[in-house]
């Protein structure tokens, strides 16, 4: 059986964590393919929407597998390369040029947390948690994943959730904004699925110029950049805006 799974059904994609008896915990394997998958996905030029979730109802993904990390303990080689996986595989993700959106049930904590906080978008049930425990575990967390944390709550929380490591309820995480949703179970896949066709039917170059220059501002970016001044320049002549212009004067919805 396939650790992750995915599904390709244009203009939707779908990866699914797939080891459900293990709370979808991420092996070293799981990691390199992440990346790979990121890499297959950013050169599909049919998909707008990217959908990221985990197999079961108990776990998006408990973090990374622990038994294998202890076994990596007396061979630091092989954990200097686990570590670099993971790190590669959260930034692939961050860099796909369409929105993506991380569907969670029940534990989102450690690594998981960290795949879920490279998507755009987060939306959880009732019965999600969230956990960041490198204080507990003695370990150190990345400037990368510190960032991601830091651009959604802010530095004051971040160093609180960085120095308790403790658990945030649902409800929380939304007041926090590590979420942008709260949705019962039974309507986690309905409402994720209608957001998800939302922003598939419109422009795609407008969806990823808006992506691309929001990670912009959040990289530190505050002044016009050839690229961001191109998005904004080349729209006014693009077919989309042709299409939409249309469809405005024409009282229909855009084609795109």
């Amino acid at each position: 059986m396939s650790e992750l799974l995915t599904d390709i059904a244009p203009p939707m994609g779908r990866v699914t964590l797939n080891r459900p008896d293990k709370r979808n915990a991420l092996n070293f394997a799981m990691w390199m393919q992440l990346t790979d998958i990121a890499a297959q996905l950013l050169r599909d030029d049919r998909l707008r929407v990217v959908l990221l979730t985990g197999a079961g109802d108990e776990a998006f993904s408990a973090g990374a597998d622990i038994l294998e990390m202890r076994q990596s303990l007396t061979d630091p080689p092989k954990m200097q390369a686990m570590q670099q996986a993971v790190l590669d595989a959260q930034v692939a993700w961050e860099r796909i040029p369409m929105p993506t959106i991380a569907m969670i049930r029940g534990a989102c904590t450690g690594g998981g947390c960290g795949l879920a906080l490279s998507c755009d978008l987060r939306i959880a049930t009732p019965e999600a948690f969230f956990a960041i425990p490198p204080a507990k575990l003695g370990l150190a967390y990345s400037l990368a994943d510190t960032k991601r944390l830091y651009d959604l709550v802010g530095p004051s929380r971040s160093k609180e959730i960085l120095y308790t490591g403790r658990r945030i309820d649902a409800t929380e995480a939304l007041r926090l904004g590590l979420i942008n949703q709260i949705v019962q179970p039974d309507e986690l896949e309905p409402y994720t699925q209608a957001l998800a066709s939302e922003i598939a039917g419109n422009a795609p170059n407008s969806v990823r110029a808006a992506k691309a220059v929001v990670n912009l501002i959040s990289s530190g970016t505050d002044a016009e950049t050839p690229v961001s001044k191109r998005y904004y320049d080349e729209s006014f002549s693009s077919l989309e805006f042709l299409e939409g212009a249309r469809a405005f004067m024409e009282k229909r919805a855009p084609k795109f």
